[in-house]
């Protein structure tokens, strides 16, 4: 084996379980490519069978075939074939030898076990596609109950063929998507199988893959020439390299690190930008926004575009602002490079902007506010909730849609995804949020992966507003005569105190870490911009698409008098009281005064009746 391969776990299995064991059963990673270990052919990558075959050939087996109910008996030999033949006493014909899963008596089980209980031949059997052969492991028919009895028979009597350390025990490998594909029966408690599971790569195996000594095969021959010389000297530099790019392949398998290999090849990609290939191969061609010049000048104007749509929150802008000048600095993924660009949990009280920031953010970073993608979180309280976001098992009702959330991810790799209201989430649905923060990755009931690397993640909480008392009833935390600074200490302690107290879960907390922005009551001054930017649409849109002018400057003070009263809503209690003492007087004197196109009117004073608003104007 080569110094610096390392040496999978399934494979130190085999090499254990293969002596003592008459029957293993392989499942997981099973469509993967591998690198043999050791002998002559060291250094191969293989499909498994071939893998196995080999595997089996160096321990000093003379027949290794292979089966599956389309093919019948295969061997990559025939000479190994014909001797197969001889031992179940019948011809080759067309590289193979047919045989039926099915056929009773002449079928492939019964085959299989009289090759197994024989004793002239050390023979390895490997059942291919061994999970198509019945449509469900817990509803047999007949004849797939009898024919897996069968191999369980062929299993428990499987005899040893030679002597001393020559002696071999005749092997029955079953090859599976999942273990339980197969009915449970054939190896619960039969202590001569065992079960392997060959895992993806791991993290220090995606690191060798790009060891130093490999790298030249990786890209193109000028490309590697030219730039290798930026890393002489710096170590260190190499290093990030390396860690960014394992980080980024969480649940590649190896044959998809050879087709990045190959993209790197064809595309012309260079070292310093290897993780872009992922990218590449993981969304197709997209241009990606973070490494776009024009994020740069954005978020110079970052705070000025945010301030023009989120009134009085100067702290949480900037804020949000730092979190996505660290992602566009490459720093967000100091502590894991697959996690998201950034994670921010919006709190404070309603109709303070926190939406609206989130959509800002979007616009500001992907150039269209639609890629903020909105999940209500009180739509998923139940327990099952999490198939709606992460797909259902095989099985279940909604299997074939996929998950609301992966399907988003897929569809819209960069985007903001923005989940309302995190506490009423159902706690199923908080622990799979603990692998998207720390993996970047979530993979849904079809078993196809969505990577939430290139995404920004927004929960937004009402918590801390409202407390609970001894007890149990809610009183008031914080109010809007409460100085920023306290409402933000008594608002972040209250979070704090409900992951680790009430919903018991400190790592989530952690997750999140200290980018818990929280967003002030709304004041004067900021009620007063958002009253003004208010009047002033209402305005351009009467005269955009009615032509009719209306000014609305008189009553503004008279408006804002009544919104500081309601200012416990926030910007939202600000368009409810527009709303209900200006926008429907003013609707009700337009239809019925037949206002036309081309006409001006002053509304000059709002008049409380008593049984709800009245204007007069001009």
């Amino acid at each position: 084996m080569a110094e610096n391969q390392i040496l999978s776990k399934w494979h130190r299995e085999m090499e254990i379980y293969c002596q003592i064991k008459s029957s293993i059963i392989l499942e997981g990673n099973i469509y993967d490519s591998f690198e043999y270990p050791e002998g002559d052919m060291e250094g191969a990558w293989l499909t498994l069978n071939a893998y196995l075959e080999t595997f089996f050939t160096d321990r000093g087996y003379s027949t290794v075939v292979f089966y599956n109910h389309i093919d019948g008996f295969t061997a990559s030999d025939e000479v190994v074939l014909k001797r197969f033949g001889e031992i179940i006493k019948m011809e080759p014909e067309d590289d193979r030898i047919a045989a039926k899963f099915e056929d009773g008596d002449s079928g492939a089980p019964n085959l299989i076990r009289e090759a197994m209980e024989q004793t002239e031949e050390s023979v390895v059997i490997i059942i291919d596609l061994a999970s198509r052969s019945i449509i469900a492991p817990d509803h047999l028919y007949p004849a797939d109950l009898r024919n897996y009895t069968v191999l369980q028979q062929a299993v428990i009597n499987a005899a040893d063929v030679g002597r001393g350390e020559e002696r071999k025990g005749n092997k029955l490998v079953f090859i599976t998507n999942k273990q339980n594909d197969l009915p449970s029966w054939l190896y619960l408690n039969v202590n001569r199988i065992k079960g392997i599971t060959i895992d993806f790569p791991t993290a220090a195996q995606r690191r060798e893959f790009l060891a130093k000594d490999r790298m030249k095969g990786f890209f193109d021959p000028a490309v590697y020439e030219e730039d290798i010389k930026e890393y002489e000297g710096k170590e260190e530099e190499w290093e990030k390299l390396l860690d960014r790019f394992t980080a980024r392949t969480e649940g590649f398998t190896f044959y998809e690190l050879m087709q990045l290999r190959k993209l790197c090849i064809s595309k012309q990609i260079r070292i310093p930008k290897l993780c872009s290939v992922v990218d590449l191969y993981t969304y197709g061609v997209k241009d990606n926004p973070w490494e776009s010049d024009d994020l740069y000048r954005r978020l110079k104007d970052g705070e000025a575009i945010l301030t023009k749509r989120v009134k009085g929150q100067n702290q949480a802008v900037q804020q949000s602002l730092d979190v996505l000048k660290r992602a566009v600095s490459g720093l967000s993924g100091v502590k894991n490079n697959a996690s998201p660009k950034g994670v921010l949990f919006f709190a404070g009280p309603t109709g303070t902007g926190k939406t609206e920031t989130a959509k800002t953010l979007a616009e500001l970073i992907f150039g269209d506010e639609s890629a903020c993608i909105r999940f209500d979180m009180s739509e998923y309280m139940h327990e099952q909730s999490d198939q709606r976001l992460f797909g259902a098992p095989p099985g279940y009702v909604g299997y074939e849609a996929g998950g609301q959330l992966t399907n988003a991810v897929r569809n819209n790799p960069f985007s903001i995804l923005l989940f309302d209201e995190i506490e009423k989430a159902s706690p199923t649905i908080l622990d799979k949020f603990l692998q998207i923060l720390e993996d970047g990755r979530m993979t849904d009931g079809q078993g196809n992966t969505a990577y939430f690397s290139d995404c920004i993640i927004i929960f937004t909480s009402n918590l801390g507003i409202y407390t609970k008392d001894r007890m149990g009833n809610r009183q008031v935390n914080v109010t809007p005569d409460m100085a920023p600074e306290e409402v933000r200490t008594k608002v972040h302690d209250a979070i704090s105190d409900y992951f680790k107290l009430e919903l018991g879960r400190p790592e989530i907390l952690n997750r999140i870490g200290e980018n818990i922005v929280v967003f002030d009551y709304i004041k004067e001054e900021a009620a007063r911009e958002i009253l003004r930017s208010r009047l002033k649409k209402i305005e351009d849109t009467l005269l955009s698409e009615n032509g009719i002018r209306i000014t609305l400057q008189p009553i503004e003070e008279k408006l804002l008098g009544l919104c500081m009263k309601n200012l416990e809503n926030g910007g939202r209690g600000i368009n409810n009281i527009v709303e209900k003492a200006l926008i429907n007087p003013m609707a009700r004197h337009l239809f019925d005064e037949q206002v036309k196109r081309g006409d001006s009117r002053t509304v000059t004073d709002l008049i409380d009746t008593g049984n709800g608003f009245d204007i007069s104007w001009q």
